[in-house]
């Protein structure tokens, strides 16, 4: 009898099918029956596999069928691959594919302007909040595809961005959902950790897959700072605004101290929904005083509710931002917390030049569908080593269209077929 493991993985039986846990986020199905008549085929034996403990179990003792199983399983997992948490199929970016990492505003780098280029390697969330601006989550409507981005190819493109914008960088992971849920993260700090061009790196996180060995382990990386999301400190009110009855608030806020004692300063970042949580504030002001939140940073970074387009929209009232800013410095006079307004210098950010822009607003461009979309009507184009989100198309991989450029804001660019 055989038992196989394969590197930052374990196996479960599920019935009819073994299930691959890669890396903790991911996960692949493979159907018994058909590795099985692979061994059949290629070795003239009838064996059963199952899994037991993490490991995938043969009923067999030869090192050629283990090798055999590892190919297939290793050759096959991007064709099965889907995340654990949204349950979305999961596409997976690396260099042989020559997707640009610059242009979408789901995957790979952006750049606004400033010292501060947004990294994101994988979409999906482990909640579905109810304000949330992308309707991202288990529970989305909209969204029907995730990728995850080699973590070498991620870094390759980030120092060519690196290397045009200068020293004194802030590399700030985050993305449409959750970044926890990247399966390399701790890779992606190690690498930016190593470029010259970066002072500082930064994580957006709800902190519910937190926990000790992965704090010490992002630590050890050289994460400077979490901006956590956590929305009430009433475990009910926190549950409703996740959209997940198993929502675990102490956990999270044992997160957050354990950030803090492992040398990683936190910033709460709560969406303040006008009616729900707002009387909550100076609660939130105390708790982030009480652990010694914002060491470096401002220790709090409140966020004003907006609806979006294509975020969800629950029934609530909205306060205009010249309103919620007075509300602010009302909070600041009355709790001694400052600074509330926060302003980029708070963070050090300050105007860098962009990376060149390679369309502009009407151009029609020749570009080829290279990707799905994350919504219905949405393919992803190639051009000019950029990418182009395409909308209301019905165009496949592989074809050749023209598009005109309807928007290019911050270097993301956005087309419409002609």
């Amino acid at each position: 009898m055989m038992r196989i493991k394969l590197p930052n993985s374990y196996f479960e039986d599920h019935e009819s099918t073994i299930r691959l846990i890669w890396r903790e986020t991911l996960y692949a199905d493979f159907e018994k029956k058909l590795l099985e008549r692979a061994i059949k085929r290629k070795f003239r034996i009838k064996t059963t596999i199952s899994a037991e403990d993490g490991y995938l179990i043969v009923d067999a003792e030869n090192e050629e069928i283990e090798r055999l199983i590892t190919f297939l399983i290793q050759s096959h997992l991007g064709e099965f691959l889907r995340s654990r948490y949204t349950k979305r199929k999961v596409l997976y970016i690396h260099e042989g594919m020559n997707v640009p990492l610059l242009g979408y505003n789901a995957f790979g780098l952006i750049d606004r302007g400033t010292n501060l280029i947004q990294v994101r390697g994988s979409t999906g969330c482990n909640v579905s909040c109810i304000f949330c601006s992308v309707d991202e989550g288990p529970y989305s409507r909209t969204r029907i595809l995730d990728y995850v981005v080699d973590v070498d190819y991620l870094l390759k493109w980030f120092d060519e961005v690196a290397q045009f914008k200068g020293k004194g960088l802030e590399a700030h992971l985050d993305g449409q959902g959750e970044p926890l849920l990247y399966p390399f993260i701790v890779e992606l700090v190690q690498g930016l950790r190593e470029n010259p061009n970066v002072n500082i790196i930064s994580m957006q996180s709800n902190g519910i897959l937190l926990s000790d060995k992965l704090i010490e382990e992002l630590a050890e990386a050289g994460l400077d700072r979490v901006n956590l999301s956590i929305h009430s400190l009433d475990p009910e009110k926190a549950k409703m605004l996740m959209g997940m009855k198993n929502y675990d608030l102490n956990h999270v806020l044992e997160m957050a101290e354990a950030l803090i004692n492992a040398g990683i300063d936190v910033l709460f970042a709560p969406v303040i929904i006008f009616g729900i949580n707002d009387m909550e504030a100076e609660a939130f002001i105390e708790f982030a005083r009480r652990i010694g939140a914002g060491k470096r940073w401002p220790a709090l970074g409140f966020q004003n509710y907006v609806p979006y387009k294509f975020g969800r929209h629950p029934s609530v009232r909205f306060l205009s931002f010249k309103k919620f800013y007075t509300w602010l410095r009302e909070l600041e006079e009355k709790t001694g917390m400052r600074p509330l307004v926060l302003k980029p210098e708070h963070f050090g950010m300050h105007k860098r030049r962009f990376i060149p822009l390679e369309f502009h607003v009407g151009e029609v461009v020749k570009a080829k569908i290279i990707l799905p979309g994350r919504i219905e009507g949405e393919m992803l184009a190639v051009a000019r080593n950029r990418l182009i989100e395409v909308i209301n198309t019905h165009a496949k991989v592989g074809e050749e269209i023209k598009v005109k450029i309807v928007r290019t804001r911050h270097g993301i660019y956005v087309g419409m077929p002609i």
